[in-house]
């Protein structure tokens, strides 16, 4: 069996919705992140609905639904004024985080920390902070209500 691993603390630059936040500061609830751009047609279209979906129908005590913006190219058009706008005019609640950039790398640093391959990249830790799923791609609601539930009743569990 392979052993569970800390999932890497989050790098981001800015934040929106809400007070900047550490991985640290959600230990004992699950966490949903979600890697996005916003000119990412499977993020705007999918995983972004998905997660303000989730966002509203889980008690935030249990489960902390959290976006980051994880801009890897295009890298003008998606600057922090165009996705302050952008969660605006789609009314996007939950906190997200704009991964941060060192000079020079077009890939985010939280995005390296985790060898996401794209977006959009859904992230699943659970309640100890240990990294339980990542998932490139759009995910079926189906399949991750199935995730999150489990992950709920494990941390319930554990109580």
């Amino acid at each position: 069996m392979t052993a569970l691993r800390q999932a890497p603390e989050w790098q981001a630059a800015r934040w929106f919705n809400g007070a900047p936040l550490a991985l640290a500061d959600l230990r004992g609830r699950v966490v949903l992140l979600h890697a996005f751009q916003m000119l990412c047609p499977g993020c705007a279209a999918h995983a972004l609905p998905q997660m303000q979906r989730v966002h509203r129908a889980f008690p935030r005590e249990r489960l902390a639904v959290v976006g980051l913006h994880t801009v890897f190219e295009h890298h003008e058009a998606q600057g922090p004024a165009a996705l302050e706008a952008f969660l605006h005019e789609y009314r996007y609640e939950f906190p997200v985080g704009v991964d941060a950039h060192d000079a020079g790398d077009p890939l985010p640093r939280t995005m390296r920390a985790y060898a996401m391959r794209g977006t959009p990249t859904l992230v699943l830790i659970d309640a100890a902070g240990r990294l339980r799923q990542q998932h490139f791609g759009i995910q079926d609601d189906l399949a991750l209500g199935a995730a999150l539930g489990s992950l709920l009743a494990e941390a319930s569990a554990a109580g």
